[in-house]
């Protein structure tokens, strides 16, 4: 009888799991649970030493704000992720102004050649409560009734896994935060709308509630920054139990190269990014696509694909211990076109150079009783190249956020340099001679705010809080706090930060960008 049932519960356990085979595409969708997880790299750390043979392929698809049917995009002519899945979003059904040919969630798939999806929903419904709950399961049946009359990978309909939000954690006593109970009472009944969906269709289903609510009695703050957001330790723990929970409690084989492996995942996550959110997209797929695109977009993102499957080969082989020369490997990819500029004579003079200085300073008439002097050049300065927001701090130092990159990352060239500068008047003449670079290795710094607690910095699809810790006015801390911001045409992301007397903090945004920020309200 033993024997028996020793036999009956290994059956039972690889029953609920989903089979791993060697080169299996991965490709993760849904929600702010997912899209942030390109940010730690810890499940997909995870997976390569668990099966370092398995030259596993993995891709995320999540962003903010996603559900099982409802996907929208800048550069999508429609939000719907499946045919139908409208009439379960009413209140979004409005048509979106979206235009462009990015590809639907199906045709990413496809591309993909998907094998497994692993699907995070039910945070932001979840705050429909009770009302919304009956919507919520039949538009995640629809979902699932779609995915399965898929083959993504041209031959079979993709394994699919559902995972539950994860639990709401207390921090109100240290942040003005909910106390999570109304939170996770609603979280509570979708994640169970969810097991109860899956259970019908015979999917896969991963409670990450339940488990993220007994880590956060444990301890609160250890790990979300902010309650429902998790942060690097929470990710690492999550990574653990998504990688069991799918796939089995199978132990690491590779775990000696470790760090190795993590920055070989976070340096292909950095491309891919590149290519899913590909900065300025407002050029290389939408509205703005023709006439400005075809010289350039189709062959910058082909060469970004090829960097991308060599990152992926570089996972591979850091597995084995092997770092893999990058600047060697990508010069063996495509040679980029020359693009023809796109000045316009009738913009200026390009012979007569650009003005510094009281050159510039001579030709600008302000209104009488105003007197304009010039505090700092790129003359004196070499950092200050595309300067985009400037602010006094108490101390009278000049902040400037700078971006050389603008308007974002060419592939081939050195990775974006944006940087955070400090200028200072130090002998009192009217004019700035010292520079600290407050930060350096950003990208898309086209806002900033100070708090208390550091500086808020626009980064793309990131508002991150930088701060110094140390006092030498260099940051040494980096968190990102909010995701899912739109950064379609660059210069029109989230920018203009300012914070009113109460610590609000405002921020402008262009208008056709589709910003979507869940959040703990």
């Amino acid at each position: 009888m033993l024997i028996i049932a020793l036999i009956l519960a290994s059956c039972s356990k690889k029953d609920h799991i989903l089979e791993l085979n060697k080169g299996s595409h991965i490709v993760l969708i849904g929600n702010n649970l997912g899209s942030r997880m390109m940010n730690f790299g810890h499940f997909e750390t995870e997976m390569h030493l668990r099966y370092p043979d398995s030259l596993l392929f993995i891709r995320n698809m999540c962003d903010g704000g996603n559900t099982p049917g409802f996907r929208p995009h800048s550069s999508r002519n429609s939000p719907w992720a499946f045919p139908g899945a409208e009439k379960f979003q009413t209140e979004l059904a409005e048509p979106s102004g979206s235009i462009g040919h990015f590809d639907s969630e199906d045709e990413w798939l496809s591309r993909l050649k998907a094998d497994i999806v692993i699907a995070f929903f039910g945070y932001n419904e979840s705050f429909q409560g009770k009302e919304g709950l009956e919507n919520y399961k039949a538009e995640l049946h629809a979902f699932i009734q779609h995915t399965k009359n898929q083959k993504y990978n041209g031959s079979k309909p993709p394994q699919l896994a559902l995972v539950s939000p994860i639990a709401f954690a207390d921090l109100s006593a240290e942040k003005d935060l909910p106390d999570g109970v109304i939170e996770n009472q609603n979280l509570s009944l979708y994640s169970e709308a969810m097991k109860e969906i899956a259970l019908a269709d015979s999917v896969l289903f991963v409670d990450a509630f339940h488990p993220t609510q007994k880590w956060f009695q444990k301890d609160a703050g250890q790990f979300t920054s902010d309650g429902f957001q998790l942060n690097d330790k929470g990710y690492q723990k999550f990574g653990v139990l998504l990688a069991d929970h799918i796939f089995g409690n199978d132990q690491r084989q590779a775990n000696e190269y470790q760090n190795l492996v993590h920055e070989a995942v976070m340096e292909k996550n950095w491309f891919w990014h590149n290519d899913i959110k590909i900065p300025n997209g407002v050029h290389a797929y939408g509205r703005r696509y023709d006439p400005f695109g075809p010289a350039n977009y189709p062959f910058e993102i082909d060469k970004i694909r090829e960097m991308t499957a060599i990152r992926d080969s570089a996972i591979w082989a850091a597995v084995k211990g092997i770092k893999t020369d990058l600047a060697a490997a990508d010069s063996k990819t495509k040679k980029l076109p020359p693009v023809k500029t796109n000045y316009d004579p009738g913009q200026g003079d390009l012979e007569a150079g650009y003005m510094y200085g009281n050159d510039a300073l001579d030709k600008i008439k302000v209104a009488e009783g105003y007197k304009l002097e010039m505090f700092a050049s790129e003359r004196e300065f070499a950092d200050l190249a595309n300067p985009v927001q400037l602010s006094f701090d108490n101390r009278g130092r000049l902040w400037v956020g700078v971006m050389p990159s603008y308007p974002h990352y060419r592939p081939g060239d050195s990775k974006p340099n944006d940087k955070l500068l400090i200028l200072e008047d130090t002998d009192n003449d009217g004019k700035a001679d010292k520079q600290t670079t407050f930060a350096d290795g950003l990208h898309l710094t086209i806002g900033f705010e100070f708090a208390p607690e550091g500086v808020y910095v626009s980064q793309g699809t990131n508002l991150v809080l930088l701060k110094d810790t140390d006092g030498d006015d260099k940051a040494d801390v980096k968190e990102i706090i909010l995701s899912g911001f739109d950064d379609h045409d660059t210069h029109h992301a989230i920018s203009a930060f300012t914070a009113d007397p109460s610590g609000a903090l405002y921020m402008g945004e262009g208008v056709f960008l589709h910003t979507n920020v869940e959040t703990a309200y």
